[in-house]
């Protein structure tokens, strides 16, 4: 049985875990970009370039090459988002972890070891659009290490802390497209309460998802 270990983040395991970070997020672009793909508005754009140009040059290939050129195009834009997003994240806390996560009773953040590797993080604090919770954030397992249950020990421990401090609950935020998270989450006894977009134009456009989840320790939601 391979020995996993949760233990309190060092600062010598901030690289190892911005790595992490980045390759998890980076692993949701493909998902992402079939996301966009499956949406009216784009299918309705698409099948307008392909007509318009299919009718007016009397040409098969112009249109396909320009439907190919606007698929390209969104890729881009997806890399794009996911590398704002990533970049955004490095700077407003896991440039700087200890003071974000571990200055405040709290606020935690933790690393999975196996072997003496890391391979898993998550983190908590108080949640800031709802009160008198703290939220799960930066929860990530290398892909190779995967489905050995670190994600779920991971989870247990962020609902031990919170259960210690007296919080009531744990939420989180995930994306539509995240659902191998989506079933951990179930599984663990989070409850979806919410789905929005993010409000930026950009993402309106792309119908970027989130869904809200809590765990409510007061009915004792954990699951083994």
């Amino acid at each position: 049985m391979t020995n996993i270990q949760i233990r309190t983040y060092r600062d010598e395991d901030g690289d190892i875990v911005r790595e992490l970070f980045t390759l998890g997020m980076s692993e949701h672009v493909p998902s992402f970009f079939m996301h966009i793909l499956k949406q009216p508005p784009t299918q309705m754009l698409l099948m307008c370039v392909f007509c318009s140009l299919m009718a007016s040059s009397k040409s098969f290939l112009l249109p396909v090459l320009a439907v190919t050129l606007l698929l390209a195009g969104a890729r881009q834009l997806v890399v794009h988002m996911f590398n704002s997003y990533i970049e955004t994240s490095l700077k407003k806390d896991l440039n700087n972890i200890g003071d974000v996560y571990l200055k405040e009773k709290d606020s935690c953040f933790w690393v999975a070891e196996i072997d003496g590797r890391v391979v898993g993080t998550v983190a908590c604090l108080p949640a800031e659009t709802s009160p008198g919770c703290l939220e799960l954030k930066r929860m990530s397992v290398r892909r190779s290490y995967r489905g050995m249950g670190i994600a779920k020990d991971l989870c247990r421990t962020v609902a031990d802390f919170t259960r210690d401090r007296g919080y009531p609950a744990v939420v989180l935020y995930t994306s539509v497209v995240q659902t191998d998270a989506q079933k951990l989450y179930e599984h663990m006894g989070y409850e979806k309460i919410r789905e929005f977009v993010i409000p930026e134009l950009v993402a309106k456009i792309v119908n970027v998802t989130l869904l809200e989840y809590k765990l409510d320790l007061q009915r004792d939601g954990r699951k083994n």
